[in-house]
């Protein structure tokens, strides 16, 4: 008899061992003549020699499975630990599989888009109206290159800009102070992550959110890099951000030009940088339109109709002024 130690330090606990260790005690079940006993991502086995290596085979496949769909049915363990490889998962357009298996893919021809330019380019610009997906696939990108180990770390921020409101002084620290401005991103990323799994990576600092002032210093290598709503970005700012792009990293622009929430003389950074930056190689873009957007059929009519009001307010204004400049020809 001897004992083996398995360690399964990366897959999310609740997802590996099941609902009141639901899965742990089929697993049990599945290997009758062997003692076992888990703790946290420890588990110890105690048995001959040959099934406790067949175990531990066993369960590293188990591991890997639930770590890649981020789920562990019964019958892809049944499957697993007799030998048998499980059903394969429809892969089609799949970037990852977020909580509980959802699987998280380009749902729209521009979104697919994204996922190929991102993958031929170190640097992208995702531009486009709300709703459209730009921010949600932007961090699905992020996360499936932590999990294929092609980054060590994500880098997510976003300027602290008010959507016109003055919320004056907010209470607490500084976390306190900017998590309001961050929530967006938060929330993408409990979709994708597993709660324990995600509140270690921000503690190791794998994965860091943080305000654009932040950024100002820093050299980000080995990571994948993401800004979101660069339209509220100063030309300064921009320019500053996309400096830090560091040795095997990428970055993931994103930005809807017709939201811009800085003040009215203040220009929009990223309307300036994609303008400088036309056609420099390394570089792609990623236009999103009306018939890009996801979320409730609504918002896809409230763009539509926001778009015709300031088409019609700019003709006016057009027509106004065409007349004012015929009224002092005349005079």
């Amino acid at each position: 008899m001897i004992e083996r130690i398995v360690i399964v330090d990366g897959v999310d606990p609740a997802c590996f061992y099941g609902v009141n260790n639901s899965n742990m005690q089929l697993i049990k079940n599945l290997f009758p003549k062997l003692r076992i006993s888990a703790r946290g991502s420890v588990i110890r086995v105690i048995g001959e020699d040959k099934e406790t290596a067949e175990f531990e085979a066993r369960i590293k496949e188990l591991a890997d499975y639930a770590e890649r769909y981020n789920s562990l049915p019964e019958d892809v363990i049944i499957d697993i630990v007799k030998g048998a490889a499980p059903k394969e998962l429809k892969k089609d357009n799949v970037i990852i599989y977020g909580i509980n298996g959802k699987p998280i893919q380009g749902r729209t021809p521009n979104q697919q888009n994204l996922v190929e330019t991102f993958a031929n380019n170190d640097l992208t610009f995702a531009l486009g109206p709300a709703g459209t997906g730009k921010t949600y696939i932007a961090i699905a990108l992020a996360v499936r290159a932590l999990k294929n180990r092609e980054a060590r770390k994500i880098i997510l921020s976003r300027p602290a800009v008010e959507a016109g409101e003055k919320l004056g002084f907010l209470p607490g620290d500084m976390k306190d102070k900017i998590d309001p401005y961050l929530q967006p991103l938060y929330d993408a990323l409990e979709d994708m992550i597993p709660a324990m799994k995600l509140k270690e990576y921000m503690e190791t600092k794998v994965i860091q959110i943080a305000p654009l002032a932040f950024m100002r210093g820093r050299t980000l290598n080995d990571a994948i890099i993401v800004l979101d709503e660069a339209q509220n970005t100063t030309t300064h700012q921009i320019k500053m951000f996309l400096t830090r792009l560091g040795m095997n990293a990428k970055m993931i622009i994103t930005g809807d030009v017709t939201q811009i929430d800085l003040p009215r003389a203040t220009q929009s950074g990223l309307v300036q940088a994609l303008r400088v930056l036309d056609g420099v190689p390394g570089i792609g873009k990623v236009e999103f339109g009306k018939k890009d957007i996801i979320r409730h059929h609504l918002v896809q009519r409230i763009v539509e109709a926001y778009e015709h009001f300031d088409a019609e307010t700019a003709a006016a204004r057009e027509a106004e002024k065409a007349e004012k400049e015929a009224d002092a020809t005349e005079d």
